[in-house]
């Protein structure tokens, strides 16, 4: 059993599945968590499963004779979903990996905090063994889409699942661009979403658009320098950041945390307290939308994270999907999604077989045709422009829903309602439609109106507060949150389809993003309560020695190096001639000494670019990976091997963070309202004279 796979199952078990299985024997709160509501399994419950999930290296699966082929041998039918490091094939297949190491080997270490001041500050990790949550999320939502598939293999490499958590960078260098250096330029992003520091703790704010600017310096109390020209418009906002942000801290250390972000929302201005992990075991919010499960966790009595959505079922007559070569082929998916989260979903729905029909409003249509991101994200599917603020067009959306068999929407909560899109009337036409709405705090509760970005929602959850090296203040970072939800609303999809399918229930989602990032956050959680504060540690581990990132020689190289077990150690020791006295120092040995060994490998790795230090390590069996880029990422032959870019114009765009063994659905991206005509000819049947008083009428923008 392995960490990954566990993840996958707490998911499934969460979803309502049973799950049995190789309990993980690891003593830790978080896998007594991940192992609860699990049974164990024999080879009878392996026959009779739908779906299979396995982790290991190629060598270790053959060795325990769970390779798909042995697996196969007992179940016949069954999807089979296994879990890597790097994936069941590749040059690098049966390479040793570690939490840190994937982070590094897939570029996500170097985007996680943002820009630095100091390129001497070490890429870091994520808290809470964020690889194996990205890796069972990635392995769950692929292996509920391939049950039903007769024989389906789904092959996870954990490497490419972070990798893709980084879509707009990835599609960038695919497409020949540079990637962007580690060391900030300007404002680092700043004027769109920055972190304040408050009288007790920081808050986080993002006035990115130029009424919520104004909105914001009254919240300031209209400041004599918000009339000052150098903060006019963002553009100058942008060019003067470090001034600017030295003017609002001086107003903010004298205010809490939490009235800051609550005055801000007042004024309708994105803002959230950074919280602790202990300060979300009172909220209001989770309490009220029933969040916490109680469960004994080192013997303790604790609050679990339970089910990261909301999920209501209703009853309806059983439809069976379309039997075919790809699960989803027969499903069709009104995506009123923007931006990240929604769209990536879609995606892995379309490239799964379904019928993705992408709304978008008319003029700059989704804000992720101006990044690059539709490129990626909007494979596949198809796109039409209705304009809502229209009569004629909502009608168009409710017709359009009504010959759906899921409605997807990620609006400010009470939109569609106002729209009588919500979930109760189109499902009141058509009852065996799923609804899935996705917001930052979920639609019922009393933060359910606050106006939120992912990013800030990241700080909320406390997942920024800890990413970081002691003593250094926290930064925002890059987007993790959205994409990890776009897995995990992939899933839920899928799930509600094959439930439908089986029983006939419906379902309706309410998916808060903020409880998601709180479940994968399983780990600080628990421990606020067993008495161990979670803390900022970089890239330090409390169970492993050495475990670090070093400077190489040149540039802004770094090699990371995870030493996870006596043999690993010796394996280092044997790389690295200075370490041949240290190596038969056990763990506490070595977590004693952990300066002197820093010095030895700080000496060892300037002596060498971060590649020869990779090869090196590789060759001593140490889980070791050099950092790197999007580009370093374009040019990896493992990645190339295993067919991971797919050839695009004159580049290549990432494919999905999982290899299938029935295919994928392709096509490009559409233009804004590319496919308007014909999907109202096709779904709707209406003939073209219909169609061009709809468009003189404004309905289609």
């Amino acid at each position: 059993p392995g960490l990954a796979a566990a993840v996958a199952g707490r998911l499934f078990a969460d979803a309502g599945a049973a799950v049995a299985g190789d309990r993980l024997d690891r003593d830790t709160p978080l896998a007594q968590y991940l192992n609860l509501d699990k049974d164990e399994a024999g080879k009878d419950a392996l026959a009779r499963a739908d779906l299979i999930v396995i982790e290991g290296r190629p060598s270790e699966l053959r060795a325990v004779g769970r390779d798909p082929a042995a697996l196969r041998a007992l179940n016949p039918m069954a999807a089979i979903v296994t879990i890597a490091p790097f994936g069941q094939e590749g040059p690098r297949a049966e390479d040793p990996a570690s939490d840190l190491t994937l982070l590094y080997a897939s570029g996500i270490a170097r985007l996680l905090t943002g820009q630095v001041d100091d390129l001497a500050e070490a890429p870091i990790r994520p808290v809470g063994e964020q690889s194996a949550f990205i890796g069972g999320l990635a392995a769950a939502c692929a292996g509920m889409h391939a049950i039903g598939v007769k024989g389906a293999v789904v092959d996870v490499s954990i490497e490419e699942a972070l990798a893709t958590l980084a879509m707009t960078e990835l599609a960038n260098a695919g497409l020949g661009g540079k990637a962007r250096s580690r060391k900030r330029v300007g404002d680092g992003n700043g004027a769109t979403v920055t972190i304040l520091p408050a009288s007790d703790g920081y808050a986080a704010v993002s006035p990115r658009e130029e009424r919520q600017w104004a909105a914001w310096l009254e919240v300031m109390g209209s400041p004599g320098w918000g009339s000052d020209a150098r903060f006019a418009t963002k553009p100058d906002r942008v060019a003067n950041w470090d001034a600017l942000h030295v003017l609002m801290s001086e107003w903010s250390r004298r205010r809490g945390k939490q009235e800051i972000a609550d005055a801000a929302q007042a004024a309708h201005v994105p803002s959230f307290p950074l919280r602790e992990p202990h300060e979300q075991l009172t909220s209001r919010q989770l309490a009220e939308r029933g969040f916490w499960r109680d469960a004994t966790v080192a013997g303790r009595r604790v609050k679990a994270p339970g089910a990261p959505f909301g999920l209501v079922l209703a009853s309806a007559e059983p439809r069976k999907l379309t039997p075919t070569r790809l699960p989803l082929s027969g499903v069709r998916v009104l995506d009123f999604s923007w931006v990240i989260a929604g769209p990536t979903a879609t995606r892995y729905l379309a490239a799964m077989g379904a019928e993705v029909i992408k709304i978008e409003a008319p003029g700059r249509g989704d804000p992720g045709r101006d990044t690059g991101l539709h490129t990626v994200l909007g494979q596949a599917k198809r796109g039409i422009v209705l304009d809502l603020k229209k009569p004629e067009a909502v009608a168009l959306a409710r017709d359009l829903a009504a010959r759906a068999d899921v409605v997807f929407e990620n609006f400010a909560t009470g939109v569609m309602e106002r729209l009588g899109l919500g979930g109760a009337d189109l499902q009141a036409r058509n009852p065996d439609l799923i609804y899935v709405s996705a917001s930052g705090m979920g639609r019922i509760g009393p933060e359910a109106h606050s106006v939120a970005y992912g990013t800030l929602l990241q700080c909320y959850a406390g997942f920024a507060g800890l990413n970081r090296h002691p003593g250094i203040p926290p930064r925002v970072g890059f987007a993790w949150l959205d994409p990890m939800c776009g897995l995990m609303l992939a899933f839920i999809v899928a799930a509600a389809l094959w439930r439908r399918a089986r029983d006939g229930a419906t379902a309706r989602v309410d998916f808060s993003m903020t409880e998601a990032m709180l479940w994968t956050l399983a780990q600080p959680l628990l421990a606020t309560q067993l008495g161990e504060k979670p803390r900022p540690q970089g890239n330090r581990s409390p169970h492993f020695a050495p475990h670090g990132a070093w400077r190489c020689a040149a540039g802004d190289e770094w090699i990371s190096l995870a030493v996870t077990s006596e043999d690993e150690w010796r394996g280092l020791c044997s790389a690295i001639p200075a370490l041949e006295p240290l190596a038969g120092w056990d763990l506490g040995q070595r977590q004693g000494r952990n300066a002197g060994i820093d010095g030895i490998l700080a000496g060892w790795a300037s002596r060498r670019s971060a590649v020869e230090a990779e090869d090196e390590l590789r060759c001593a069996r140490v889980p070791a990976a050099a950092l790197k880029d999007a580009v370093d990422l374009v040019q990896d032959p493992h990645l190339q091997a295993r067919g991971f870019w797919e050839a695009y114009g004159t580049g290549v765009l990432p494919g999905l963070p999982w290899r299938v063994s029935f295919g994928r659905a392709g096509g490009k991206a559409p233009g804004l309202g590319a496919d308007t005509d014909s999907v109202l000819r096709e779904v709707l049947r209406l003939p073209d004279d219909r169609i061009a008083a709809l468009r003189a009428g404004g309905a289609l923008g």
